[in-house]
């Protein structure tokens, strides 16, 4: 128990129900480019492309680092803007839970948890390179996962070394 981080409850280890618990959240990478900085000709009146991305990575048994990516782009007409890349990531604890909804944790919940913080760290970026603010809309994991849902398609799921 001393090795614990300051603030964080451990996940209960007799409990027999189906746990879901976070861990840490943390940046785990991040990435800012502007070829042109933030001049532009005209309006401001970009087109907006938003890119999210799932990875998990099995740290030991019932523990999962789960990586949420989120890439912006802005171009105006044919020049690109500007390009965010953010990689939020935490360490979950999920113990006691079905096949289905280990996967629907990995893939739906884990990433809502993740959210706010890669949406502040790309508004952030943004705002730092001299744009205006750019808030991300909200994003329904569920129903992202639902859409995605096939039963040939899996989320790849690496093994820590």
């Amino acid at each position: 128990m001393a090795n614990e981080a300051a603030g964080t409850a451990p996940a209960p280890e007799g409990a027999t129900g189906p746990i879901l618990h976070l861990q840490h959240v943390y940046l785990k990478d991040c990435s800012y480019e502007a070829p042109n900085g933030p001049r532009g000709e005209g309006n401001w009146n970009p087109q907006i492309n938003l890119d999210l991305h799932t990875g998990v990575t099995v740290l030991a048994p019932e523990i999962q680092e789960v990586v949420l990516t989120v890439t912006v782009s802005a171009k105006q007409g044919e020049t690109t803007v500007f390009l965010v890349e953010v990689k939020q990531a935490g360490v979950f604890v999920l113990r006691n839970l079905s096949e289905e909804d280990t996967k629907r944790a990995i893939g739906a919940v884990c990433p809502g948890v993740l959210f706010p913080y890669a949406r502040a760290q790309v508004s952030q970026l943004i705002t730092l390179g001299g744009f205006p603010q750019l808030l991300l809309p909200p994003v329904n994991f569920d129903a992202l996962y639902a859409a995605n849902q096939n039963p040939t398609q899996s989320i790849p799921v690496e093994q820590a070394n």
